[in-house]
């Protein structure tokens, strides 16, 4: 049997480590002070992700005027599916937090 080269394996795998490796880091060097930090920074990101929604919208509204019923609908559509994504990741790093701050106060 021939032997297959792992190289594409590795390839395809390295953006996901990459990816992973900061959070890793992070729990590793900090502990539960490294997830309340990115507990905080994924509430940071679903605040810019929100205000990018609604600053988007107003930018449709703004700059192209009245635009016909089917394409406000599109675009209040568009608004309430970002701003609802951004609220979950609000919601998932209030809960990193609250994990976090209960392995530092609880756990020893």
């Amino acid at each position: 049997m021939r032997r297959q080269a792992e190289t594409p394996l590795l390839l395809a795998l390295l953006p996901i480590f990459f990816v992973g490796i900061f959070p890793m880091l992070l729990l590793a060097f900090l502990g539960f002070a490294g997830l309340i930090l990115l507990g905080i920074l994924l509430i940071c990101a679903g605040l810019a992700d929100g205000l990018d929604a609604n600053r988007d919208y107003n930018q449709q509204v703004i700059v192209h005027g009245y635009a016909s019923r089917s394409e406000r609908g599109v675009q209040a559509s568009n608004l309430h599916s970002a701003v609802r994504f951004a609220a979950i990741i609000d919601v998932i790093g209030a809960g990193l937090i609250v994990a976090g701050l209960f392995g530092v106060f609880y756990v020893k």
